[in-house]
Parts: structure tokens; sequence; C-alpha cells
């Protein structure tokens, strides 16, 4: 790895600042209109925003955000119902249950583009729903204790995870076949590590046991363990990057270690069920993507490290995101020999 410049905190301290005079300068929906009158008054109540994953992970963050920048740009309420379970089904199923009447919207993650990826009677979240915005769009990170002393970073790990004869421990979500999962069987095949992955779909569980030492690494996006890197309690060890951002200069990428694999991303986003009215559709989606360049969603976005690449699609670019990921998921899914119906 290159010789790095800057230690990890004065670097994200330079990072943040730069795209922060960068956001107050230009927003990617600075051009849609300040304000919209819904069609013959909708929204006439509060909208309910179904959220497939619990309140303390990154969903239940964005979630929160949205709902909030959307409320303060319209002055509509929206109340949030967090449906956790089967990485996102139980949620997923709750929803399109739901009436298609435009007062229901939904939060959701990459998994459910990879779930109709593995199976097509899944709803496909680019054509079974509409997608409002894409908000986050972001990376993977391998982290361990700052404090541990028997691995200090990604070569030393390696080396300690193929000397415990596969007793060694990672927390990740359950469900196969998720970005997640497909990541870390790529590392795994391609550095012969043999590492027991812990399930946790709740996020607040899932960091716990990395900080209280019941697992000894931890998949996670970054955003969602900021608090804990700002603790100083976890440190990063590999960006699951060809290219490391400049906020992580110090943390090996993909080239760094070596590995060679095309890496999935994280992303999120809001939709509304395909069926709706379209001209309370066309509302939201100028609510949503307004919301967007909100400066407090602006300001979150910036302190969950969702501006280190570019986080922002519209409705046709969601789409476009959407369609090619559940294109690259089947491709993975068949090299893995899972039945892709």
């Amino acid at each position: 790895m290159t010789v790095k410049k800057y230690l990890l905190n004065a670097s994200v301290a330079l990072a943040m600042s730069a795209m922060a005079g960068h956001a107050a300068a230009e927003c990617a929906t600075d051009s849609l209109p300040a304000s919209m009158d819904g069609p013959g008054g909708y929204p006439e109540r509060a909208l309910t925003m179904i959220v497939p994953y619990g309140p303390a992970g990154g969903s239940g963050q964005v979630a929160q955000a949205m709902a909030e920048a959307v409320t303060g740009l319209t002055d509509v309420s929206i109340n949030r119902d967090h449906k956790p379970g089967g990485s996102g089904t139980v949620g997923m199923t709750a929803y399109m249950a739901a009436p298609a009447d435009g007062y229901t919207v939904l939060e959701h993650i990459d998994d459910a583009a990879s779930a109709h990826a593995l199976d097509s009677s899944k709803p496909n979240p680019a054509e079974d729903l509409i997608p409002l915005v894409t908000s986050q769009i972001t990376f993977s990170q391998i982290y361990i204790r700052t404090e541990e002393d028997r691995f200090t970073d990604w070569a030393s790990f390696v080396e300690w995870v193929k000397a415990q004869d596969g007793k060694a421990t990672i927390a990740n979500v359950s469900k196969e076949g998720s970005m997640e999962r497909v990541t870390m069987k790529f590392i795994t095949d391609a550095t012969g590590m043999q590492i027991q992955q812990i399930s946790f779909d709740k996020g607040a569980p899932r960091y716990g046991a990395l900080a209280g030492g019941q697992v000894d690494a931890l998949f996670e996006q970054p955003g969602d363990v900021r608090s804990f890197l700002d603790a100083g309690k976890f440190k990063p060890i590999l960006t699951i990057l060809k290219e490391a951002p400049d906020a992580f200069a110090d943390v090996p990428d993909l080239v760094d270690a070596g590995l060679d694999f095309e890496p999935l991303l994280r992303f999120r986003g809001f939709y509304v069920n395909a069926g709706a009215p379209e001209d309370r559709v066309e509302w939201l989606k100028w609510a949503f993507q307004k919301a967007y360049c909100q400066e407090d969603y602006q300001a979150y976005n910036e302190s969950k490290f969702m501006t280190l690449i570019d986080s922002y699609r519209d409705t046709d670019g969601s789409k476009d995101l959407i369609t090619e990921t559940i294109g690259q998921y089947r491709a993975v899914y068949k090299t893995m020999g899972l039945e892709v119906k």
C-alpha cells in the first residue's frame, strides 16, 4: 500500500469540510420547484412509512432523516412503522399488502433487488414499486476493535483467522445471497479464510457484538458505525472498494489487499406501490427528491460518510441502478451454484 499522508480523523475532517461547501453551492435537486401542491388536497392525512429494519441501524436512521426532511419541506407528517425480520422480507410483505393509495411509502435497501434476483416471484423494486429517490449509496468495510491486540490490520487479521481452524467469527446479516454474504464469500474464497458468520438482522446487536468482544470482527458500512469510529472503539481494516476514498486513505482497499472482484454497494431508497394514483406518485417524487437537498438531510448524509461517493438517484436513475444490480446478482448467484428462479 502506498504511504498515506494523513491520519483518518484529519482526512475525514478535510473531506467533510470540502463536501459541505460543495453541498451548499449546489445539490442534485436544486432545479425542482420549491413547492408543489398535492392533487385534490392530497395528502389529507399523515403518510405511513414502512421500514423493514429496526430503528437503530442504517435503514432506521435514514428513514428518520428522510421523514423529517419531507415533513420540514411539506408540513406533512410521516409515521414510521418498523417491521424487521427476514432481511427485509417481513416489511416488504407488509408493504405489498397495504392499500396502494399513495399514503403508504416504503424504505428499502439493495436486499429488495437481490431477493428478486434470486426469486423472480418476489417484488421487483424497479417495476412492482416506483422508486421515489435513492438517497444513500455506500460501500462496506471490515472492522475490528481498536484495542484488539491479536491482530491490528488486514494482513495480520487474515493470518490470525487462518490459524483458528474455522473458529474465528464475524458479525454479519443473516440472509444468504445478501450483499454482505456474497461479498464475504468473495473475500473468503480469495484469501482461503474460514470464518463463522454470526447472524444479526438488527444493527444494534450486531455492533454490540463486536464492541463487547462476542465476535472477532464486523462487516458493516462506515456511516452505520460512525459513532464507534468517532469514539475510537472500532477501526476499519479493509475498505471494499477498488480505490479507497480520501477519508479512509490509510485503510487498505481491494487493490491494496490483492483482492480482485467487483465490489457490491449498499443503497437505500424510498418507494411507492406502482399501483398508486399517478398524480399522487408525482407529488411523492417531488417531495422525496426535493427533501434530499434539504439542509438537515444533507448534513445527516455527510455525517454518515454518505457523500464520499455519489449517493443520489432520481426515479429513472434508481430504476437503472436496481435493474443493473438485479443482473449483477443473478450472474453471481449462478456462479455460486444457487438456484435462480
